[in-house]
């Protein structure tokens, strides 16, 4: 990662949803109780087993949670994106990370103390309201994730991820383009597919002129028919 000026950690943390709404006042207490991490492409940030000392907020790159067999097989469960939080639940828990967390790529987080939340917990209900949301939204999300990976196939979890990549990026048009900005092998390991089933899916929807598929970049040319196809 390049040099990175000096950033305004208040700021980012009102960005955050968990924090939004925090008096200025309350962010600076939370903002005392945060540092810095930089953290290079591959390099480890927790590992499975250490007990958790804070939440994270990602600044900029891309961060991995995953588990890893006894036979080094890896499976992503979530992929951390700019902007995004993660692991607040486990400060609320006494035992260790069942995860560990990588950089992706030459990454920037902030560190917000376990301290520094607990103690504005105990000043700010809205805050413990929002801490709340935070991590049932998490839950959701993990409930949406067993849904899929059990009652879906594995063209059905591959066309939602796509649809929802479009949805994030605000793309409402007919035809669209996407660019992949993580690896295959990691969007297939957090769909609960290999890689080699992930990309024989995606030549079978490229046959069915569903997609088109140029490395990286796929291009739906009827996002209509996509959602058609196998009734979603």
């Amino acid at each position: 990662m390049r040099d990175h000026h000096p950033i305004d950690v208040e700021t980012l943390l009102n960005r955050v949803p968990i924090c939004d709404g925090l008096e200025a006042e309350e962010l600076a207490i939370l903002a005392r109780g945060t540092s810095q991490i930089v953290a290079r492409k591959n390099q480890v940030i927790f590992q499975r087993g250490d007990h958790c000392s804070g939440f994270y907020v990602l600044v900029c790159g891309r961060v991995k949670l995953a588990f890893t067999s006894p036979q080094g097989t890896e499976k992503v469960v979530q992929v951390i994106k700019e902007g995004q939080s993660f692991c607040e639940a486990m400060l609320f828990m006494e035992a260790p990370y069942v995860f560990f967390s990588q950089a992706m790529a030459d990454s920037l987080l902030l560190h917000v103390s376990k301290r520094s939340v607990l103690e504005e917990l105990g000043r700010d209900h809205r805050f413990v309201q929002q801490m709340l949301g935070g991590v049932a939204t998490g839950y959701h999300q993990l409930m949406l994730d067993l849904e899929s990976f059990t009652l879906h196939n594995g063209a059905q979890r591959i066309i939602r991820y796509l649809l929802g990549e479009l949805e994030e990026a605000g793309d409402t048009g007919e035809s669209a383009v996407i660019e992949l900005d993580i690896p295959k092998g990691v969007i297939a390991s957090r769909l609960n597919l290999t890689q080699e089933h992930f990309s024989r899916i995606l030549h079978d929807l490229e046959a069915l002129r569903l997609l088109e598929i140029n490395g990286r970049r796929i291009v739906v040319p009827s996002v209509s028919a996509l959602k058609k196809y196998q009734g979603l």
